[in-house]
């Protein structure tokens, strides 16, 4: 059987678009002789929906446009994933669901029987549960098809396993249609829970993964084949679209390759996470602050290779306490990306603040007051250039700075997305060299000098904070591991420097609350996969 496998970029709610891509991809499958082309979960409407499907008309276009998708199957069959609804008096409205179609009818409904709830899911808020199991029957094949999470309960996380009731009418082959997020641990744990349910079954498994960012999540793609001992066949590109045809006859131990590293994946995924979050929008232009510093250097990189250099403004906004070479280091970035900017400094509006404030201020000494005075005139004068030339602000803030609030509401965390948020600044330094390889992009003085926020005379981040190698280490222990403070100290953390980064973590909730959608790299990033109440005294 020859079978197309589809991985493609969906918007979500844009029935036009993600219908006119299926269309176009059956026709060219029926083109290459494919008996076959596959589709990924809830392809006709993207995922993940979220409360758009509390609304009928959006479950009626999507049964619109599976109507549509079936008159041009003929002399093809297809899989795609919508959700349908649930005619049964009990259980939630919806399901989560695929169709098998052939000549222009829907033959099967496959019901997605696993519903994860954790991290960046929420799918039991929307569906039901299926409870009945039956393979699709196809050109004197059996195929048991299953949706995603339907895989992936090797930790016994849920009290059933789709595939085994499946495996139970013997079927030829097992088909997975996903949407699974990218995030830097995701790819290995995929590939080891594909490669484990082909050996299980004794099947050869095709899987089909949605690609694409859809606002912080972001999807790689990386659908692939494995044959019936677990080893892979094919795979198809990351964070691209692809489509590929595979015969299930003729399987072929797939030469092995080296993986990207983890630093190259990031980058591919923030990329792409710019460059969707704009298209899908309908926008295109792009503003930053260019401090001169590492953080808006990647960012200003990054967002330049996802929209045009032409499409990026950067706005130098120097104080009277920015270093020369700063404002060096940002024209030299500038030059080297070629993209447009502007020096507009901002000491004459904070002079201003503190001048119509000294009243109030009248006997009070300066202390971070006046410095969150500067960040908020950067601030403003950002959301100011972006409201009345049309372009959109990136955040420029790391993981680290937002773990622990070290930034500015309404300030330096301003912004429509939060381009690094979820990449500490260990991380940040490897982007910068893995984006200077093969030439010198970011100057290397922005790469080398002491990161400083440039608020006060002299000012460096280590005054407030200790070494990056260290933090960092804290923060991913407590943040991605769920490591208690206990548990760091018997690592060999020092005691009271833990118990400070935590209360800082803790103490910056409701600053993370305001600030941006964040672009998800991690298995644990701020946003909705970490919800912690704001109100709450709770020492772990």
């Amino acid at each position: 059987m020859k079978i197309a496998l589809a991985q493609h970029n969906y918007h979500i709610g844009n029935f036009e678009s993600n219908t006119k891509k299926i269309i176009e991809h059956i026709h060219l499958a029926k083109k290459n002789n494919a008996d076959l082309i596959v589709f990924s979960e809830l392809s006709v409407c993207g995922y993940a929906p979220q409360d758009f499907l509390a609304f009928d008309t959006f479950i009626n276009h999507c049964e619109t446009a599976a109507k549509h998708i079936a008159k041009h199957c003929l002399d093809i069959a297809c899989i795609v994933g919508l959700p349908i609804k649930n005619t049964s008096p009990i259980g939630k409205k919806l399901y989560n669901a695929a169709y098998f179609i052939e000549n222009g009818e829907i033959k099967s409904t496959v019901r997605k029987t696993l519903l994860p709830t954790y991290d960046v899911f929420d799918e039991y808020r929307y569906f039901e549960n299926n409870r009945q199991f039956e393979c699709i029957s196809f050109q004197n094949k059996k195929i048991a098809l299953t949706i995603c999470e339907d895989l992936w309960n090797e930790n016994h996380l849920y009290s059933v396993s789709p595939m085994d009731e499946l495996i139970k009418q013997k079927p030829d082959l097992m088909i997975n249609i996903a949407a699974s997020p990218f995030s830097t641990q995701q790819g290995k744990e995929r590939q080891h829970i594909l490669s484990s349910n082909a050996k299980k079954y004794a099947l050869p498994l095709l899987y089909v993964n949605q690609v694409g960012a859809q606002t912080e999540i972001i999807f790689d793609g990386g659908s692939c084949v494995f044959d019936a001992q677990g080893e892979k066949q094919m795979e198809l590109k990351s964070f691209e679209e692809d489509f590929q045809i595979v015969n299930t006859e003729q399987l072929l131990t797939l030469e092995k390759t080296d993986a990207p590293s983890e630093i190259a994946q990031i980058h591919d995924a923030l990329v792409l996470g710019i460059k969707d979050y704009f298209q899908k929008s309908g926008f295109s232009k792009a503003i930053l602050g260019l401090s001169g510093g590492i953080d808006s250097a990647i960012v200003c990189v990054l967002a330049a290779r996802a929209l045009g250099a032409e499409n990026v403004l950067a706005v130098l906004l120097p104080s009277q306490y920015s270093s020369d070479h700063s404002v060096k280091d940002a024209l030299d970035l500038v030059n080297n990306l070629g993209c447009k900017s502007e020096i507009i400094p901002i000491h004459n509006a904070a002079n201003a603040f503190e001048e119509m404030l000294s009243p109030i201020f009248k006997g009070l000494a300066p202390n971070l007051t006046e410095e969150n005075i500067q960040s908020r005139s950067r601030g403003l004068t950002l959301m100011a250039i972006s409201n009345k030339l049309g372009y959109v602000l990136l955040n420029t803030s790391n993981k680290s700075e937002v773990a622990v609030g070290y930034g500015t509401l309404y300030g330096d965390m301003c912004g429509a997305i939060g381009v690094i948020g979820d990449v500490y600044k260990t991380q940040i330094y490897a982007l910068a060299n893995y984006i200077n390889k093969d030439e010198v992009v970011i100057p290397i003085n922005t790469i080398v000098k002491p990161p400083s926020a440039e608020l006060r005379p002299d000012q460096k981040d280590s005054d407030s904070l200790p070494d990056y190698d260290v933090l960092d280490s804290i923060l991913f222990q407590y943040i991605e591991k769920q490591q208690t403070p206990s548990q760091l100290i018997e690592q060999g953390f020092d005691k009271d420097l833990v118990n400070r980064i935590i209360q800082l973590v803790n103490n910056a909730e409701f600053k993370r609350y305001q600030t941006p959608p964040i672009l998800r790299v991690s298995n644990k990033a701020f946003g909705i996969g970490r919800m912690i109440p704001i109100v709450a005294k709770h020492n772990p």
